[in-house]
């Protein structure tokens, strides 16, 4: 049975627009992210995920340990559901939150916040200055990974940290060590450049060689640098654990001695955007669902919604994709609409009012900020409806 026929089977009393998750493709994703890691424990991205049930689920596999939240809201709450080993990877400014946290011994104990400046320092501590009794803050120190040539002319990688070479790093960490009441435990460094830019991407040759080209020397620089890093923040703080990496370079990030972890979780639902790799294949796991409500022409059909862009920089790529049934593609001069999206192409000729077409989003967890339900598929059966974050009225960005 194809997976068109299967999924139709499955969830044939559902009535769409509804979001599906494929456990099959999940547990294949999520074996093939372990083998890539060697053995190094993988941090679960809940950005990747939102889903609380899928989270415990994810953890509940052999390699699997701890969670690398967005933000210190989610963070507590996932704490307050019994969730441990919680690494906040974006410094807030939620000071709420930080009193909280601060106010919680148990939270704090499972919990690390990210920083990058002294700045963040002082704004942690204003914020918990009026808790009594207070709890240690557990700090991580954000480093950053990204790729720096021709005399600073060039660059490839996230805009995130300042920190970059070794003596910014410690000291950072000395000032760190100076203050009671923070503790540093963790330092992360994320290789954007290489683990969420695809090498094999379509289009033209000469582009994909050139991606491959600056990942190559980038993955070549990060190696001696963050090694060096980590030694020089050592002499300060007894980390815990060092993280690195991201789907697209779990592989690469695991070889370097002093990475112990890798953060990974757009893998385990393998979104649009993932497709293009040459060092991994993974099956779509994580669809959504949305009926014909028109037909326009022989080869055009209309479907309900679908307006459900990805972010980041505007453009085709951050559009979902029309997965199923295969051929159909978008009008060119309305795209994806935000109530209505119209698909041509042959395969809409078999299709009629009430059938079904399958779409990935082109990345992974925002796919579950528009839904509040994702329903779990195994094989033709319908095992078990779970909800997302926003199915228990949290949205946390």
């Amino acid at each position: 049975m194809d997976d068109r026929r299967r999924y139709d089977r499955a969830t044939a009393e559902l009535e769409a627009p509804f979001a599906m998750l494929d456990l099959a493709a999940l547990r294949a994703n999520a074996a093939d992210l372990v083998r890539r890691a060697g053995g190094k424990p993988i941090r679960v991205a809940s950005k990747s995920v939102r889903s609380r049930a899928v989270l415990e689920r994810v953890l509940a596999m052999d390699g699997f340990r701890g969670v690398m939240a967005f933000t210190l809201p989610e963070a507590l709450w996932l704490a307050g559901h019994g969730f441990g080993d919680l690494l906040v990877a974006y410094p807030t400014a939620d000071r709420h939150a930080l009193a909280a946290l601060a106010g919680d011994a148990e939270a704090a104990r499972a919990i690390a916040v990210t920083v990058d400046s002294v700045a963040h320092l002082d704004f942690i501590e204003a914020a918990v200055s009026g808790v009594r009794s207070r709890a240690e803050i557990r700090i991580c120190l954000d480093v950053d990974a990204g790729f720096v040539a021709l005399g600073g002319r060039f660059r490839a990688g996230a805009l995130r940290s300042p920190v970059r070479e070794p003596g910014d790093a410690a000291d950072l960490a000395a000032e760190i060590a100076k203050r009671p009441g923070l503790r540093l435990v963790g330092l992360l460094a994320y290789e954007a450049q290489i683990a969420g830019v695809g090498d094999a991407p379509p289009g033209s040759g000469g582009y994909a060689r050139a991606v491959r080209f600056m990942q190559a020397r980038s993955a070549r620089e990060l190696i001696v640098r963050r090694g060096r890093i980590v030694n020089a923040v050592r002499q300060y703080a007894d980390l815990e654990f060092v993280n690195g990496g991201g789907t697209g370079s779990v592989e690469l990030t695991v070889r370097e001695k002093a990475v112990t972890e890798v953060g990974a979780g757009s893998g385990l639902f393998h979104p649009r955007l993932f497709d293009f790799y040459r060092r991994f294949t993974g099956h779509p796991a994580a669809l959504f669902a949305l009926p014909v409500v028109r037909r326009p022409g022989p080869d055009t059909v209309t479907v309900l919604g679908g307006g459900y862009p990805a972010s980041g920089a505007a453009g085709v790529s951050r559009l979902p994709q029309p997965y199923l049934p295969a051929g159909l593609r978008f009008a060119p001069d309305e795209g994806a609409g935000e109530v209505q999206t119209p698909l041509l192409g042959q395969a809409a000729q078999d299709l009629r009012i009430g059938d079904r077409v399958y779409f990935r989003h082109a990345k992974a967890g925002e796919l579950c900020e528009r839904f509040d339900v994702l329903h779990l598929v195994e094989g033709d059966r319908l095992v078990e409806s779970v909800p997302t974050y926003r199915g228990e009225g949290r949205t946390f960005l």
